[in-house]
């Protein structure tokens, strides 16, 4: 059985392209800071927790080395939102050629989303692939920032890249195989039932 997924891809082209988000409230005590020490265990935690419920499998397979050699390149960042000392999501910045950064991954844990958390996530990590150079002098300065997002991801994903400043260039619609949503580890569950 397959079903059909749209991808959007949307972009900014200039660093005032980006809206800044308003913050949560200062009692949720949230603050993000960077990933400095690459750390394959850390972000592979990342990655199935915020994406076990929304079908991200892409990375499930890959080998320890192969986050290693991953995290390990020039330009690849990863800035993690905490409440209150608690891991709540994520943001992996992809350095790639000719001045573009990739907002690889993005998104919240199940249970800290719809709390005023993601604006303020992206808004940063935007920031941030804007001002990479600085942080990696062998990376040209950042001339473009792009991303992409599915019809499979959470249904306030395009609304909030549109909000801080993300123009929509391409979409492509796909079948792709109906299969369920792996859970943050083997055999967690229940999750939510998939929107169509």
């Amino acid at each position: 059985m397959t079903h059909s997924v749209t991808t959007y891809y949307l972009q900014q082209t200039s660093p005032a392209d980006l809206a800044p988000a308003g913050s949560p409230p200062a009692e949720q005590g949230v603050r993000i800071v960077r990933s400095e020490r690459p750390s394959p265990e850390f972000s592979r935690f990342l990655y199935t927790a915020v994406g076990g419920d929304i079908l991200w499998t892409d990375r499930l397979s890959w080998s320890y080395a192969r986050w290693a050699e991953y995290l390990g390149r020039p330009g690849v960042e990863t800035w993690v939102a905490y409440e209150r000392g608690t891991p709540a999501g994520f943001i992996e910045l992809d350095a790639q050629p000719e001045g573009v950064v990739e907002i690889a991954y993005f998104g919240l844990l199940p249970a800290f989303r719809g709390r005023r958390i993601g604006g303020l996530l992206l808004a940063e990590g935007t920031a941030r692939a804007w001002d990479l150079a600085e942080r990696w002098p062998e990376r040209p300065r950042t001339r473009r920032v792009w991303v992409h997002t599915c019809s499979d991801d959470g249904p306030h994903a395009m609304a909030n890249y549109e909000r801080r400043g993300f123009r929509l260039y391409e979409t492509t619609v796909t079948d792709e195989p109906e299969v369920p949503a792996p859970g943050p580890w083997p055999g967690a569950g229940p999750l939510a039932p998939r929107e169509t």
